[in-house]
Order: C-alpha cells, then sequence, then structure tokens
C-alpha cells in the first residue's frame, strides 16, 4: 500500500495498552489484570480531519496536534483505570480533562522552550546571535534527551516504552503489507519516522531557525517571543514531519531523520508477545472502522 494512503495512520503508548488513531476514528487496546484485552473506540472529528481546514498548512499540524493532546490524555486516563482493574466508562471528559491538557502543555513549554531561553540568557556571552540560539537549541535538545533518559528508568514507564516499541513494530508491518500476526510484527523494527519523539528533537531544530532572526533580545522578551513563536515552530515541524514520512525512502531525508530515528531508541523497547498482541488487536480494530485506501 502506497505510503501516501497510510499517513494519517499512527498511534500513542498507554498503560498496559496501545491507542491507534487513523482517519475516521480512534481505536484503544488495554490489557486488564485478568489477562483479557478491553477494547474502547471513539470517532474523530471529521472537521479536523477531512474538512477544509485539514488541507492548511501549519494550520492543520496546530489543529491536530491540539487534538491529538486531548485523545492521547484521554486514552492514557483510560487505560489506568483499565489496567488498575476499575470500571472505566467515562473517564477525562470537561473541565477537568482539559485543565490536565493545559497543566501539561504549560509545564512542557516551560521545561522544553522557556528555561533553555532563560539558562543561556542568563550567561554573560559575547557572541553572535545565531550563536546564542545555536546554544539555546542544543540546550534545548540536552534537556530533552535528559528528561527522556530520565524518566526510562521508572520500571512503569519502560513497560510503556515497550509497548511504544509495539506500537511501532505494528504500524511498520502494517504498512509493509505483511498480516498482522504476532510472528510477523516482530521482526519489524521499534523506530518509526512519525513518533512524536521525532517531533520532540524537530521542534528543538527548527525553533532555532525560527528564533534565529530575532536577534539576541533581553531576557523578558526572549521568553514572551518563544511562547508566542511557539504555534508556528509547532506547525513548521508538523509539517516536516509529514513531509518526511512521505518521502522517507530518499536517501537525504534518511540522512535528515537519521537523529530522530537514533532518539527513539530511548522511548522504545522491545515488547514481550502479550505487547505485541495488544497493538496488533488495537490495529485491526481501528482498521475495521476505517474507509477503504
Amino acid at each position: 500500500m502506497d505510503r501516501q494512503d497510510q499517513i494519517n495512520y499512527g498511534g500513542q503508548a498507554l498503560i498496559e495498552g496501545v491507542m491507534m488513531r487513523g482517519r475516521r476514528r480512534m481505536a484503544v487496546a488495554v490489557r486488564d489484570p485478568e489477562g483479557e484485552i478491553q477494547l474502547r473506540t471513539e470517532p474523530l472529528n471529521p472537521a479536523i480531519y477531512d474538512g477544509p481546514v485539514s488541507r492548511i498548512p501549519i494550520v492543520r499540524g496546530l489543529i491536530s496536534l491540539w487534538d491529538s493532546l486531548g485523545l492521547g490524555m484521554k486514552a492514557l486516563m483510560w487505560s489506568a483505570e483499565v489496567s488498575a482493574g476499575e470500571e472505566a466508562e467515562e473517564v477525562f471528559q470537561g473541565v477537568v480533562g482539559w485543565s490536565a491538557v493545559l497543566i501539561g502543555v504549560g509545564l512542557a513549554v516551560g521545561l522544553f522552550m522557556v528555561l533553555p531561553s532563560v539558562l543561556v540568557g542568563l550567561l554573560p556571552l559575547s557572541v553572535p546571535p545565531f550563536v546564542v540560539n545555536l546554544l539555546e537549541g542544543l540546550v534545548r535538545v540536552i534537556i530533552i534527551v535528559g528528561y527522556i533518559w530520565a524518566v526510562g528508568w521508572v520500571p512503569d514507564i519502560k513497560r510503556v516504552y515497550a509497548y511504544h516499541g509495539a506500537e511501532h513494530k505494528t504500524i511498520n508491518a502494517y504498512e509493509a503489507g505483511v498480516p498482522l500476526t504476532v510472528e510477523s510484527v516482530k521482526e519489524f523494527p521499534t523506530a518509526h519516522p512519525r513518533c512524536g519523539t521525532a517531533f520532540l528533537l524537530t521542534v528543538a531544530v527548527i525553533s532555532i531557525l525560527v528564533l534565529a532572526p530575532f536577534g539576541r533580545p533581553s531576557l523578558v522578551w526572549r521568553i514572551i517571543s518563544r511562547i508566542a513563536l511557539l504555534p508556528v515552530i509547532a506547525g513548521l515541524s508538523y509539517e516536516f514531519i509529514r513531509f518526511s514520512a512521505r518521502h522517507a525512502d530518499a536517501p537525504v531525508l534518511r540522512w535528515v531523520i537519521r537523529p530522530s530515528l537514533a532518539l527513539q531508541q530511548l522511548t522504545t523497547d522491545e515488547p514481550d508477545d502479550p505487547m505485541l498482541e495488544v497493538a496488533i488487536v488495537s490495529l485491526k480494530t481501528l482498521l475495521e472502522g476505517e474507509p477503504a485506501a
């Protein structure tokens, strides 16, 4: 199947489960304490993924990313309840749900965008502005990699990383056109060019290019500019990930995305067979309700 037809298929690792998202809906599969796989499906907003906005560069990325945050947090909370053996029907709705999303976004912006700018802005450097912005980007990458590496030592997070590997293996197998069985899926790599890890690294690099023309303003304006330009940086990063995934076979792009694929070694582990089974069930459930490509 052509990569163009599959660009919207992706997923997210959860607590003892995997969420898969397609053109029309998302499917969540989570293994409960009794060993059974619990399923949940939910339709996507057609105005976001099939409407006119889906054809506007940068804008489509911002709206899609925001919607993905909400869907991902909802699926994560549902997986936490199922894996704990609790009744999980309607979770993470309304003000509570979106408040958690906003808090999560705020913490991410503070840690990955504002903090590097503050740290570099406080240094008494007498170098060209571009060098300062380059240094800020380097600090941003170090913080991202350090954070991913540190949380990976938590046992529960390591299991999520293994489900992340199962998600990628399953998507890779589907895109290769092989049968979705545990035996065939396990042969595929745990890295994928559309991974959210790749998005974080892309944001760090593109932020250097976007912020370079603004020179070296005062610390207050540095912080304001980083927050104000984050939508532009995120939108451009989305478009690059989208473009690189469509043309991943091009020699130049294979070289460009290599650091992102390497970084995924920190966010993915080799899954066991039961984890692969969960990811396969999630994708199969999703495909049952998707339009033919």
